[in-house]
């Protein structure tokens, strides 16, 4: 299969491991993704294959314990976040106020 460098995709990540290449097959119209080594990558930009960079923030390398989270954790944080938007909104209201006034839910 022949391919120009403009119906080449070539992604260089952060994570060496994670560059790749794609293109389009010219029969069934699928997307067919390779890994790019750095052989592979070098291969290409010589060829005219401009790469596109990647970088992956260090937060999703990081290593994650603990359980997943479950709908209901969800939940209960979006219902935490809501009582927490309530006490600022008071206590923002409350600044302007007199000493001896306080502001009411």
């Amino acid at each position: 299969m022949e391919l120009t460098p403009r119906q080449v995709r070539l992604v260089v990540c952060s994570v060496e491991a994670r560059s790749f290449y794609s293109f389009s097959c010219s029969t069934c119209g699928d997307e067919v993704r390779k890994h790019a080594g750095t052989d592979v990558v070098a291969l290409l930009s010589s060829g005219g294959v401009v790469p596109e960079r990647w970088v992956i923030p260090a937060e999703v390398l990081e290593p994650h314990d603990g359980p997943v989270l479950s709908h209901d954790d969800l939940l209960d944080f979006c219902l935490w976040l809501e009582s927490a938007d309530l006490l600022a909104a008071v206590a923002q209201a409350s600044q302007g106020r007199p000493s001896g006034e306080s502001a009411t839910l």
